[in-house]
């Protein structure tokens, strides 16, 4: 049996993150095998990661990669912010990005499969996991494909809490994509061009806005005109071709890219927890209770 020296515990918390007295519990369980320990910390952590399946991860991060003329756009969560500073956390949602573009899978399933520099990407999430102590979940992703005649605009805000990955055809200029994805970034447009709208939201909104003219006292020959003003300014205001240029308000975003030769085809909006319910817990009574213990 190999003597479980403090070198061994640290080489062995160096290469799996965990704390000290669990590596060195490892060690004695395994009778000082390295490789061992490192099995049956893994195994471990695959049962506390398991047990952190009911939490609520809405945080994390948002990122983009770009491979050739395939991109990729993914969410990958974690139960607190605090993890977004986590440079393992950061790395590990970099790659996963990454490896869906340079691989394109058809949906999550074929995804979880794909090999990472820490094995299999389902594999890789349940070491984070037991690492950085939170329950970490790879979310959603896209894949976007493009021509050799368009470009693709990546933008991350803040860091990662806001991810755009938008595609421009008529040109080849990233630098031009990028400014449109921060425009995307910063108003939020639902649908590229008002075409996509469809027809039963124009109807539900014009029924909206025939009502509140008609509730502002205005006559019935008044409100159609009022209310083909205020559906077209609706419109302009979710199509993303129709709307003031973060960059330069004196022309719309379809004006802008013209200029450049370019028109939109498409964009990927990913903001980080969108759509999860959040747990509302009071933080400092949390920490309270641990304290307590």
């Amino acid at each position: 049996m190999a003597e479980v020296t403090a070198k061994l515990v640290k080489e062995l918390r160096d290469m799996t993150g965990v704390g000290m007295m669990d590596a060195k519990r490892a060690l004695v369980e395994v009778e000082g095998d390295i490789e061992k320990a490192v099995d049956l910390l893994r195994e471990k952590g695959m049962a506390k990661a398991a047990k952190k399946n009911d939490r609520i991860a809405a945080e994390g991060l948002a990122s983009v990669a770009i491979n050739g003329n395939a991109a990729a756009i993914v969410e990958v969560n974690s139960e607190t912010d605090f993890v977004s500073k986590n440079e393992m956390f950061q790395d590990l949602v970099k790659e996963i990005a990454e490896v869906i573009a340079a691989n394109k899978p058809a949906d999550m399933e074929a995804a979880l499969q794909l090999e990472t520099s820490k094995g299999k990407m389902e594999a890789a999430l349940i070491e984070a996991t037991q690492v950085i102590g939170e329950k970490i979940s790879f979310r959603r992703f896209e894949v976007v494909e493009k021509d050799d005649n368009s470009a693709f605009g990546g933008y991350l805000h803040m860091g990662g809490r806001i991810a755009v990955l938008t595609v421009l055809e008529g040109t080849t200029d990233e630098s031009v994509a990028k400014d449109v994805a921060m425009h995307v970034a910063a108003i939020n447009p639902r649908y590229v061009n008002e075409s996509q709208i469809s027809q039963e939201e124009l109807d539900h909104e014009k029924q909206v806005l025939t009502e509140q003219a008609l509730n502002e006292g205005k006559p019935a020959n008044i409100v159609e005109k009022m209310v083909e003003g205020r559906l077209k300014k609706f419109k302009a205001e979710i199509a993303l071709v129709d709307q003031p240029f973060v960059k330069d308000p004196d022309m719309t975003v379809e004006k802008f890219v013209a200029s450049k030769g370019a028109t939109v085809k498409s964009f990927v909006r990913f903001e980080v927890g969108e759509g999860i319910e959040k747990r509302e817990d009071n933080f400092v009574e949390e920490v309270m209770s641990q304290v307590k213990k």
